[in-house]
């Protein structure tokens, strides 16, 4: 993604809008799209809130798609070079394309019993995780009911967004 200022960002028509924010959600443009109508936004704060606002406000089905539409970490979509770029810089940072043949096992493993289990991906902002933080908390999230990994998957995801927005946009 190319840097720009948040006053360019609140000047640009609609589609430019849309074009430099559609993928701060992974492949839900309809995200940058309707929350191009809050502006001018004060800070990357209020810009955060209103497209996370539009994420609460879609309903169950939308939510659904919006996390299906993750890739599994480490997963088929990252070994044939599929990623987006924004989430193959995520996991190749957090270290999921370095993994030992174990930890790769293990992974596989535990995203197929977690997809099994809630019907969507694992979603963690990885920033500031480690692998092995990683599998261990997918361990642990495999505990979890349907409701509270929903739940947990959003917020994570709204992490992943603030993450996306805080390099991309400076806020002068």
């Amino acid at each position: 993604m190319t840097a720009t200022t948040l006053s360019a960002l609140n000047r640009a028509d609609t589609p430019a809008f849309t074009a430099l924010l559609g993928g701060i959600f992974e492949h839900t443009a309809w995200i940058a799209a309707n929350a191009a109508a809050g502006r001018p936004y004060a800070d990357l704060a209020s810009l955060h809130a209103a497209m996370c606002l539009q994420v609460e406000q879609a309903g169950h089905a939308a939510q659904l798609t919006l996390i299906r539409a993750h890739p599994e970490l480490a997963g088929k979509a990252a070994l044939r070079g599929e990623l987006t770029a924004e989430s193959a810089r995520e996991q190749k940072g957090a270290g999921l394309d370095a993994c030992s043949a174990e930890e790769f096992d293990r992974l596989h493993a535990l995203n197929g019993a977690y997809n099994r289990k809630f019907g969507f991906p694992f979603i963690v902002a990885v920033r500031g995780h480690t692998r092995a933080g990683i599998l261990d908390l997918m361990e642990r999230r495999l505990q979890n009911d349907s409701t509270a990994e929903i739940q947990e998957s959003l917020q994570q995801i709204y992490r992943i967004a603030l993450f996306r927005l805080q390099d991309l946009i400076e806020e002068k």
